[in-house]
C-alpha cells in the first residue's frame, strides 16, 4: 500500500547514503531490498518520493505515530531498504527502524544492523550493531555509528578488514587480519577509511599500535603509503624501503622510495606513471652514491672513490589509431655492476628502442632506432652497435602472379660504433608463394625469391672475427632462389583418439652468391633446429643467405587422445651442389649432409608439458643439441626443469661456444595457503666444452628458497638468495627478503 505521509519521511530516511557497522564481522542473514513497482494507477514518484511495500501500516491518531510492520521494503533514487519494522513519531520527529536491517546504496555498498535512530531534522542519526559490506568487498563494524549531515560516519570500537569470514564450508572464521580502532571515519564522497588508535591484528594476534592513518576502500588511485619491503645483503647490509604514492591526477601517479640501508648511503627511488586514452607511460629512476670497483676482473676488486650511481628505466606506447602506433624503452645506468649491487635486474644487456609502426590488413611500416649498452665484463662499449634508423615496409598482394600471393619488402638499415664498423645497408625483395592441394591430399608450395642489397662498409679491421668483417667501401650483391615444398598429412584414429603422420620434402635451388665481402652483423648466431629445418633462408638475418641447392625430408608425428597429446617431428638435409659451404663448422649444417634434428612435445592435461629439442650428429650420433624444458605439476605444487647442452666439437668462434646448464624451480603447497619454494641456476660447462670458460662443471650460478603464506587479502614471504658470482663490487653473498602485502594497504 502507498502512504504519502510516511512516503515524505522515508525518502529523506533514505537520501542518507547506506552505511552501517557491526561489531561483528560475519554475514547477516537478511538480504538487502529489491525495487518495488508502485501500482499501475500510482503516478510515477518524485525524487522525494519513496516506493514501499509493508505487511501492515497503521496510524495512531491519538500519539500521532505512523508504524509499517512486516516485510517493509523501500527504493528512492537507487537507494534500497529492508526493516521488520519502521517507527515514525510526528510529536517528537524521531523515526525508528529496527529489526534485521538491510541497506544498499547505488555504489554497491550494503549496511546491516538491528537499529537505526533518526533525529527531527531527518538526516543526524545513531545505528546500532551495524555491519557495512563494501561494494570493493571489505567490510566495517561496530558498536555505534553516528552519521553526519554530509554523509561522514564515525564509528566506535570498529572493526576493518577486506578478507573472507567464511571458511570454504560457510563456517564462520577469524579473518586473516583485521584492523581495530578506538575510531573509525569513514568519508564515502571521498571513499577512505580514517583511523586513531588502531592496531593490526595478523590470524588474530594483536600487533604494535599503529599511528593514525587512512587508506582507500574505492578502485581508484590516492596518495599514501604503500607495502614496505625489508632484506639484508652481504654488500649493502639491511635495508628498509617504504614508497609514497602521490595521485597527481586520477590517471598519472608518482611513487617515491626511500631505500635506507645500515652499511651504506641510502638510494632515492622514483617512478612516474601516466595513462591516457590512447597510451601510457612509464618512467623510474635510481640514484645514490657509493663505491665501486672498475676493476671486474679481479676476485677481490679494491673499491674506488665514492661515485654518483644510478639507472634509468622507462616504456611507453601509444596507440593513435588504428593502424597507427608508437613505443619505446630506455634502459641505462651509470656503471656495469650497479644493476647487480643492489638487486634490481641481472641482464647483462640493456637494450634502448624507439619505434613507429603503421599495420594495416595487407601493410607493415616500422621506423626505428635502437641503442646497446653492454654490461659484459670483457665488452668494449664502443663495439656496440647503434641503429639509426631502421627502416622496414612490407606490402602483401593477395592477388598475385598465377594465383599466387606476392609479398615485396623494402628494407634500410644504418649501423654506427664509436669504436668499431659502421655498416650501412638497403634492400629490396619480392617473395612469390603459390599454394596448391592435390587430389590425393598433398600440401605444394612453390616459392620463389629474389633481393637486391647495397653494403656500405668502414673500418672493417676493428672487427675481430674475420668472416664477420666484409670487404671496405660500397659493395652490391644479388640474390635468387627458388623452392618446392610437399607435405603430405596422413590422419587416422588411434584407439580413442586420432593420429596424424605427415611426410614432409623441400628443395631449394639458389645459385652462388656473394656472402663474404659483405658484413655480417644479424646472421652470426645460426645453428640448425628444428624452426629453420625447412626455411628458405636458415641464417637467422638478412646479412647471410645461404647459397646452396638443397634437399630437406623430414616426418611430423602427432597423437591426439582424451586429455593427451604427443607430437614430435624429425629431419634432415641434404646439399646437392659441390662447392664449399658458408656455414661454419658446429652449426649441423657444414658438410653435404646435416645433422638430425627433431623436436617432441608432450602434454597430459594441465599436469604435464615437457618439450625436448635434440640435434644428433649425422657420423656418430652423438648429441650435439640436447635441450629439455619440463612443467609437472598442478597450479600450487609444480617443478620446472631445464637442461641445456650444446656440443658442437669445434675450436672456439664467437656466438657459437659450447655451453651445459640446468635450470631448476618449484613449488610444494604443504597447507593451504602455505608453500615453500625455490629455484637454482648451474653452470655445467667445463674447459673441454669451452676453453675459455672458468668453470670447473658444477659451478652453480644463484639459488632461491623460501616460504610463503597467500590467502585472498595477505602475501607474507621470506626468501633467501644466494648469488655464486663476483663482479668487481656485486660480490658474491646471501639475501634475505621479507615481503609483507595487505590487500587493500600500501597499494
Amino acid at each position: 500500500m502507498l502512504a504519502p505521509m510516511l512516503a515524505t519521511v522515508l525518502a529523506l530516511i533514505l537520501a542518507t547514503p547506506g552505511i552501517a557497522t557491526a561489531q561483528d564481522l560475519q554475514d547477516r542473514s537478511v538480504t538487502p531490498a529489491a525495487p518495488v513497482a508502485p501500482p499501475v494507477a500510482t503516478p510515477p514518484p518524485t525524487d522525494d518520493q519513496v516506493q514501499f511495500s509493508a505487511t501492515t501500516l497503521e496510524y495512531d491518531y491519538d500519539a500521532d505515530i505512523v508504524t509499517a510492520t512486516g516485510d517493509v521494503r523501500m527504493l528512492r533514487q537507487g537507494e534500497r531498504l529492508r526493516a521488520d519494522k519502521v517507527v515514525w513519531n510526528r510529536k517528537t520527529g524521531k523515526v525508528v527502524a529496527t529489526g534485521d536491517i538491510a541497506i544498499a546504496n547505488p555504489q554497491g555498498d550494503i549496511a546491516y544492523g538491528d537499529r537505526i535512530d533518526l533525529t527531527d531534522s531527518l538526516k543526524d542519526g545513531v545505528v546500532d550493531n551495524m555491519l557495512v559490506v563494501l561494494e570493493q568487498g571489505g567490510r566495517l563494524a561496530a558498536a555505534k555509528g553516528t552519521r553526519e549531515t554530509d554523509g561522514t560516519v564515525r564509528l566506535v570500537s570498529a572493526a576493518y578488514t577486506p578478507c573472507a569470514v567464511t571458511s570454504s564450508a560457510g563456517c564462520p572464521k577469524e579473518p586473516t587480519w583485521k584492523i581495530t580502532a578506538v575510531r573509525v571515519t569513514y568519508r564515502p564522497e571521498r571513499k577512505r577509511v580514517y583511523y586513531d588508535g588502531a592496531r593490526i591484528n595478523l590470524f588474530g594476534l594483536p600487533t604494535v599500535p599503529l599511528p593514525r592513518f587512512s587508506h582507500p576502500v574505492g578502485g581508484g588511485s590516492d596518495s599514501g603509503l604503500l607495502s614496505p619491503n625489508a632484506q639484508y645483503s652481504r654488500v649493502n647490509g639491511l635495508e628498509f624501503s617504504l614508497p609514497y604514492y602521490f595521485a597527481l591526477a586520477p590517471n598519472r601517479g608518482l611513487t617515491v622510495t626511500p631505500h635506507i640501508y645500515s652499511s651504506v648511503l641510502p638510494m632515492a627511488d622514483v617512478e612516474y606513471s601516466q595513462l591516457t586514452s590512447n597510451g601510457a607511460l612509464r618512467l623510474r629512476g635510481y640514484l645514490t652514491e657509493s663505491r665501486r670497483s672498475d676493476d671486474l676482473n679481479t676476485v677481490d676488486p679494491t673499491d674506488t672513490s665514492r661515485a654518483l650511481r644510478g639507472y634509468l628505466d622507462g616504456t611507453t606506447r601509444y596507440q593513435f589509431s588504428p593502424e597507427w602506433s608508437a613505443s619505446g624503452s630506455l634502459r641505462w645506468t651509470t656503471d656495469r655492476t650497479f644493476l647487480r649491487r643492489y638487486n634490481i635486474s641481472r641482464d647483462d644487456r640493456l637494450r634502448n628502442t624507439a619505434t613507429i609502426q603503421r599495420i594495416d590488413a595487407n601493410s607493415y611500416f616500422a621506423l626505428t632506432g635502437w641503442a646497446v649498452q653492454t654490461l659484459r665484463v670483457n665488452d668494449s662499449q664502443g663495439m656496440q652497435p647503434i641503429a639509426l634508423p631502421e627502416i622496414d615496409y612490407r606490402r602483401r598482394f593477395t592477388d598475385g602472379l598465377l594465383g599466387g600471393r606476392v609479398e615485396m619488402q623494402l628494407n634500410s638499415l644504418a649501423l654506427t660504433r664509436t669504436d668499431g664498423q659502421d655498416t650501412q645497408r638497403a634492400f629490396a625483395s619480392l617473395r612469390w608463394d603459390l599454394h596448391r592441394l592435390t587430389n590425393w591430399g598433398q600440401e605444394l608450395t612453390l616459392t620463389a625469391f629474389a633481393r637486391g642489397d647495397a653494403y656500405n662498409a668502414h673500418d672493417t679491421l676493428s672487427t675481430a672475427v674475420a668472416s664477420y668483417r666484409g670487404e671496405e667501401g660500397f659493395q652490391t650483391r644479388a640474390i635468387g632462389a627458388v623452392s618446392l615444398d610437399m607435405r603430405w598429412p596422413l590422419i587416422g584414429s588411434f584407439g580413442a583418439g586420432t593420429q596424424r603422420l605427415t611426410p614432409r620434402f623441400q628443395i631449394v635451388a639458389a645459385p652462388r652468391i656473394k656472402n663474404f665481402s659483405i658484413p655480417n652483423e644479424d646472421s652470426r648466431a645460426v645453428d640448425l633446429d628444428d624452426a629453420n629445418l625447412f626455411a628458405l633462408n636458415r641464417f637467422p638475418g638478412y646479412d647471410r643467405f645461404e647459397d646452396s641447392t638443397r634437399a630437406t625430408y623430414g616426418a611430423e608425428w602427432a597423437l591426439d587422445l582424451p586429455g593427451f597429446t604427443l607430437d614430435t617431428v624429425v629431419g634432415q638435409s641434404y646439399r646437392l651442389s659441390v662447392r664449399p659451404t658458408i656455414l661454419p663448422d658446429g652449426t649441423g649444417l657444414s658438410d653435404r649432409w646435416s645433422d638430425y634434428v627433431g623436436r617432441t612435445e608432450l602434454r597430459f592435461h594441465d599436469f604435464v608439458s615437457v618439450i625436448h629439442r635434440y640435434r644428433l650428429d649425422k657420423d656418430g650420433f652423438q648429441i650435439r643439441r640436447n635441450e629439455i624444458d619440463a612443467t609437472i605439476g598442478s597450479r600450487g605444487t609444480y617443478a620446472l626443469i631445464g637442461y641445456l647442452k650444446l656440443d658442437r666439437n669445434i675450436a672456439t668462434v664467437e656466438d657459437l661456444r659450447d655451453r651445459e646448464e640446468a635450470r631448476v624451480a618449484g613449488r610444494v603447497q604443504f597447507a593451504r595457503f602455505w608453500s615453500v619454494f625455490g629455484s637454482a641456476i648451474v653452470d655445467l660447462t667445463n674447459r673441454d666444452e669451452d676453453p675459455l670458460s672458468l668453470a670447473d662443471g658444477f659451478d652453480p650460478i644463484r639459488h632461491r628458497l623460501g616460504v610463503q603464506y597467500e590467502d585472498d587479502c595477505l602475501r607474507l614471504g621470506l626468501t633467501w638468495r644466494r648469488d655464486y658470482r663476483q663482479i668487481g663490487d656485486a660480490r658474491r653473498g646471501n639475501n634475505f627478503s621479507l615481503t609483507l602485502a595487505f590487500t587493500n594497504l600500501g597499494r
